[in-house]
């Protein structure tokens, strides 16, 4: 396998920090980007030294582009840049707040809309690479009411990731944009959303964060634009929408 430089967002802890460890046994180098400087330096350490550091918050485009360069400064290119920030919420559709919809979209949608849009020249320029975004099921399957505006922002994400994947690839066909739909991880994200929510590691039927990740990993090789995480989610969309369909 060849050495690859990969961005990881969101790398301190969860999908990203586990995401990280594999891609370092596997021998890549990493750069990894977080609020939380000594989370994200444990998480270097355990990776070895063919790892950035960069301390930068990814729903400001000054320091994506902070990061961006720093990336090219240290490595001299970036192979694949993984969007995996966001954040979820507990508030039904019907008490949602501006603010809980402003959240939500800066969170889960303008963060990897920077990556894209900031790494995309670098892209350019070498007419190669490769965005990968971290979505979820209910950007599939609108399916918890009190998540309601997360999986409207995941939805968005979804449309985001295929326009570019469809706009860019008119002229550079070996950039790819690709998509992860994850289930419940156990991680920390129920007990971080917004409003609070349940453990995401008490709940029925999850994944470990090591699972998920070496589903992304797989992706850094296969480079195919759309993946999940657990077998029989893509049936479980089919089904979900085929039980809506009516007739003409």
């Amino acid at each position: 396998m060849p050495d690859r430089v990969v961005v990881i967002t969101g790398a301190s802890g969860g999908i990203g920090a586990a995401l990280a460890e594999t891609l370092a046994r596997r021998g890549d180098s990493l750069a990894l980007i977080a609020r939380r400087e000594h989370a994200l330096r444990e998480v270097a350490a355990r990776c070895g030294d063919r790892t950035h550091v960069i301390v930068a918050d990814v729903t400001l485009r000054d320091e994506v582009r902070r990061a961006v360069d720093s990336t090219l400064d240290r490595f001299g290119r970036i192979d694949v840049w993984v969007n995996n920030v966001g954040q979820g919420i507990s508030r039904a559709p019907s008490q949602l707040t501006d603010d809980d919809i402003d959240d939500m979209m800066r969170l889960n949608v303008k963060s990897a809309l920077y990556g894209m849009q900031e790494v995309l020249p670098h892209f350019l320029s070498r007419r190669t690479g490769h965005v990968i975004n971290v979505s979820s099921m209910l950007g599939r399957v609108p399916y918890v009411a009190d998540r309601s505006a997360y999986s409207g922002a995941k939805h968005f994400l979804n449309a985001l990731t295929a326009t570019f994947r469809a706009e860019v690839q008119q002229t550079c066909p070996d950039i790819q944009f690709s998509l992860v739909s994850p289930g419940v991880v156990r991680t920390e994200f129920g007990l971080n959303a917004r409003h609070g929510g349940p453990d995401s590691g008490l709940m029925p039927n999850s994944q470990s964060a090591e699972e998920v990740a070496a589903v992304v990993a797989d992706l850094v090789e296969s480079r195919r634009p759309d993946v999940y995480t657990r077998k029989g989610a893509h049936e479980r969309v089919v089904g979900y929408y085929a039980s809506l369909a009516g007739d003409p």
